[in-house]
C-alpha cells in the first residue's frame, strides 16, 4: 500500500510541476520584443545556470517555435 501511495504522490507532484511550467511558459511568452527579451536575458544572467535551467529551456523552446513558424519549416508559411 505504501508503494501505491508514493506513486500517487509522485503523479500529483508531476501534475503540479507541469501546471507551473505551463504558467511560467505563458508568462515568458509575453517577452516578445527585442527590448523585452534583452531585459529578460539581463535578469537571467544575474543567476546561475542551475537556478535558471527551466527558464532557459522554456525560452529556447519558444525561440525555436518562433523561428520554425517564421521560416515555414514543417510545411507552415509565415503570413
Amino acid at each position: 500500500m505504501a508503494f501505491a501511495k508514493r506513486i500517487r504522490t509522485a503523479l500529483v507532484q508531476r501534475a503540479v510541476e507541469r501546471r507551473e511550467i505551463r504558467k511560467l511558459s505563458a508568462e515568458l511568452a509575453a517577452f516578445q520584443s527585442p527590448a523585452e527579451r534583452a531585459e529578460l536575458d539581463e535578469l537571467i544572467a544575474r543567476h546561475s545556470s542551475e537556478e535558471t535551467r527551466v527558464i532557459r529551456a522554456i525560452l529556447d523552446q519558444q525561440d525555436y517555435e518562433r523561428a520554425r513558424t517564421a521560416s515555414g519549416i514543417g510545411g507552415h508559411r509565415a503570413a
